[in-house]
């Protein structure tokens, strides 16, 4: 769709703001050529790319860092994406070890293990606990007020944790270590039994994340409670879960109705291959937050009234769809495009538009589209959420 022109040694293609049809012209004030490579369909918008719609990409790259001995934390929240305001999202790192600390939120967390694995602990307003190790591919989710803390094992993790508030940060979570530090020793003292003393060495502020020893086995760590294990598990396997799979693609959906628990996220885990798409659909029950695994693919929302804007997304990119915004995301590599799209509901839904027409009286239909037989008569009644037709697929953009 872009112009392009080598740079002086040949050996880069530096994209133009002219798009085929003649509209544009050459950019040659201050600007960043790779951004704009990353960004090919932001920069030269497809003609049918109309009216005002809000930016609905960040790239967690583009996120302040929180350092810490025994991991870092990076986050998208609606201080970086002001128009997510149903979900935030942090993106943490916990070397062998390492502790994210005794904690809990006023919001639910959801997480998915991106890279390693860590142990989960938790413990309910009853008393039960749980305990569990988390390998790549599976979920967690603990709801709101639940205590619980993540250490990562042997080959330390990474993984994605995501909130049911678009304002939640995660340096404003309620610690054990912050509660202590602000306590008095002597409440303290009462509270537990122990001479103030105890307290000497407790940390001044708030700990988040720190460096310890690796825990040994499950079996080790475990602690009996007099009422018993949590009854709800707080983990899932999602990538041991049977994917529906279609054409181009496949999808596994992940709800209260798999994952009881999981009451106020359902997300689901999206595979599109080279040269397929995510079809045209909206979602009936919220907005959607995306977060973007690997591979490269460009989204196009339509918000009514002749609005729709095109976004380029890669791997740590996050996006974003405002409720019942219609969408469709194409992947534009060589390799598979995998992302998770997640809700603030306790069920996945979502409308499929060749559904809704195959479903319709065609009559009805084709005199609204002004269409005729080819496009009715190729009508799917049953959804498939990843479409791909010999003859109709897209090509790999050029890098």
């Amino acid at each position: 769709m872009d112009s392009t022109e080598q740079d002086s040694a040949g050996t880069m293609k530096i994209p133009q703001p002219i798009r085929s049809d003649g509209a544009g012209n050459i950019d040659r004030g201050p600007r960043d050529i790779m951004r704009d490579r990353e960004n090919p369909d932001m920069f030269v918008p497809p003609p049918t790319d109309n009216g005002l719609i809000p930016n609905l990409k960040f790239s967690f790259s583009d996120a302040h860092m929180q350092l810490n001995c025994g991991g870092w934390s990076r986050e998208v929240t609606v201080r970086e994406l002001p128009v997510a305001t149903t979900l935030a999202a942090v993106n943490m790192s916990l070397t062998p070890g390492g502790v994210r600390e005794l904690h809990w939120h006023q919001q639910a967390e959801w997480s998915y293990m991106l890279i390693g694995s860590a142990r989960i602990t938790s413990v309910d307003q009853i008393g039960r606990n749980f305990i569990a190790d988390i390998g790549p591919g599976d979920l967690w989710y603990f709801p709101p007020g639940i205590p619980h803390s993540i250490q990562g094992l042997a080959e330390g993790c990474e993984f994605l944790l995501v909130f049911d508030d678009g304002s939640f940060s995660d340096l404003n979570t309620l610690s054990i270590s912050d509660w202590f530090a602000h306590t008095p020793k002597e409440v303290l003292a009462a509270n537990f039994g122990v001479p103030a003393a105890a307290f000497d060495c407790i940390p001044n502020d708030q700990v988040y994340i720190y460096q310890d020893e690796v825990p040994g086995t499950i079996q080790s760590q475990k602690v009996q409670s007099p009422y018993g294990d949590i009854p709800l598990s707080f983990k899932h396997q999602l990538l041991a879960q049977p994917p529906l799979k279609t054409p181009g693609g496949s999808v596994r959906i992940v709800d209260s109705s798999n994952f009881p628990i999981s009451r106020t996220i359902a997300a689901a885990l999206v595979e599109i291959e080279p040269g397929a798409m995510r079809e045209l659909h909206w979602h009936p029950n919220n907005d959607e937050w995306q977060y973007y695994l690997a591979g490269q693919g460009r989204m196009t929302v339509f918000g009514g009234n002749g609005a729709a804007r095109t976004f380029n997304y890669r791997a740590g990119d996050v996006g974003y769809v405002p409720f019942a915004y219609g969408h469709y995301i194409q992947n534009t590599g060589t390799d598979s495009l995998w992302f998770l799209e997640m809700f603030k509901s306790d069920r996945f839904a979502d409308v499929s538009l060749n559904q809704w027409m195959a479903l319709t009286p065609h009559q009805l239909v084709g005199s609204n589209l002004n269409a005729g037989p080819e496009l009715l008569n190729a009508l799917r009644k049953v959804k498939w959420p990843v479409v791909e037709y010999p003859g109709f697929g897209f090509p790999k953009r050029e890098e």
